[in-house]
């Protein structure tokens, strides 16, 4: 018999990985300005960096990730290695669910970083999926903060938890402000799943 397993689908970038605060400085340097002149009360898509001179966000990202090895250098979110441990020796299936791939030509860098980061930081987890549409994933509960994927994935009745920051607070919902509260919440939905029985969704 298959081992029931709950599947919790993480984001990395503004929910394990601190992406904005590990990008500023970059962005500083890519702009040619003083760190303290970038927000960190930004939006998504960083309009508040007036990138657009820049040739836009796309452009600071690939510098970022060729030149400064950026998903290799990010602090985690406080508490989520810790966290993701033990829900993993609970027996939660952690599935990252990240849309890296974000733009041609250095795939292989950015998962490679990714996976030497996730490593370093001794975060567990069964499945890497590097994928833009994220409902093409399946897990119980996923923990999200982009409002745009949130969005998609409760058009489809997925159930997830947003992560808070500042590109989401307008959002009403299932939400977490710190990794002490996502754990709760998963543990009391792995609860919930083991007593109805149900089957673990494909990838």
């Amino acid at each position: 018999m298959t081992e029931r397993r709950f599947v919790l689908g993480v984001d990395l970038d503004g929910v394990v990985a601190d992406f904005c605060r590990g990008l500023k400085p970059i962005a500083a340097e890519w702009l040619g300005v003083e760190e303290s002149r970038l927000t960190d009360a930004v939006t998504f898509g960083l309009p508040e960096w007036n990138l657009d001179p820049m040739g836009g966000y796309e452009p600071l990202h690939r510098f970022a990730v060729t030149q400064r090895q950026l998903f290799e250098k990010l602090q985690p979110v406080t508490g989520a290695p810790a966290a993701l441990r033990r829900l993993s020796e609970a027996r939660v299936r952690i599935r990252i669910i990240t849309h890296r791939l974000f733009a041609n030509f250095f795939h292989q860098q950015a998962a490679s970083q990714t996976i030497a980061w996730l490593e370093k930081y001794g975060i567990p987890y069964s499945d890497l999926c590097l994928v833009e549409d994220k409902t093409v994933v399946g897990a119980h509960l996923y923990i999200e903060d982009s409002p745009n994927n949130i969005e998609r994935l409760r058009e489809l009745k997925q159930e997830v938890i947003i992560f808070t920051n500042s590109t989401n607070r307008h959002m009403a919902g299932l939400r977490a402000d710190t990794w002490e509260e996502v754990e709760k919440i998963v543990s009391e939905k792995q609860r919930k799943y083991l007593a109805s029985n149900e089957r673990e969704p494909a990838i």
